[in-house]
């Protein structure tokens, strides 16, 4: 693993390593090790804590917040049926930015030490590692943090009593996309819906890295056109 004179060592902390690569970083962070063992982040072992989630943590935290805010527009006068359609469109939204997130932010492309650095903390070290169990999900005090703006914008485009029910559909949306992204890592899908799922996006690791960037769904990759070649057509 050498470019540029610098080697990066896998038995060292990753973390303020990676950004020595320069432009090789591009090619060194989409050449995935396949392992369950995870390499380790930090020499703080504070800050390394934070950057492990077990996938049942983000039920378990947000669901209960969903329920909250969705709630919140019954109590301030909505109905079912609105609140449930609500719901509904704020895991619609989620879909969007889930794929606008993943195709623009997630797999930038960077060259500076510190450009390089945080790419890795975002989304590097899962396709240097996708198979890391703990680092699967998005920490909760990172997503914390960015609800606030992802509230901020919901109040921007609708009305006091539309906003949780609005709010608690797009924290949904997340719940179902990272839990979805750690059964299509780990799970034994059965079925063929999830099975295609889970080539889909194994594909996107192992395969062709610039496509396929839906988690829960192509939906977006058909309308933006990012579909992954299939291997008959690639053949052509």
């Amino acid at each position: 693993m050498v470019a540029q004179e610098f080697t990066v060592d896998l038995d060292k902390p990753l973390v303020f390593q990676v950004g020595h690569l320069g432009e090789a970083y591009e090619e060194w962070v989409h050449q995935p090790i396949v392992s369950r063992e995870g390499p380790r982040f930090f020499e703080s072992d504070f800050w390394e804590s934070l950057t492990r989630t077990v996938w049942w943590a983000i039920p378990s935290i947000w669901l209960p917040v969903v329920c909250y805010f969705v709630l919140k527009s019954v109590r301030m006068g909505r109905t079912f049926p609105e609140v449930a359609l609500m719901v509904a469109g704020g895991v619609f939204i989620w879909t969007l930015l889930e794929y606008t997130l993943h195709r623009f932010l997630f797999h930038i492309k960077t060259k500076s030490y510190w450009g390089n650095t945080m790419h890795y903390l975002l989304h590097g070290c899962h396709h240097k590692h996708p198979m890391d169990g703990l680092r699967l999900v998005f920490p909760p005090a990172a997503t914390a943090i960015l609800l606030v703006p992802f509230w901020n914008t919901v109040t921007l485009f609708s009305t006091p009593s539309s906003t949780p029910a609005l709010f608690g559909g797009g924290l949904l949306g997340y719940v179902i996309y990272d839990c979805t992204h750690y059964y299509l890592h780990h799970g034994q899908p059965a079925n063929d819906a999830p099975k295609n799922l889970k080539k889909y996006h194994m594909n996107h690791h192992f395969r062709v890295q610039d496509k396929g960037f839906g988690i829960t769904s192509s939906l977006w990759d058909r309308v933006f056109g990012t579909l992954p070649p299939s291997k008959v057509a690639k053949k052509m």
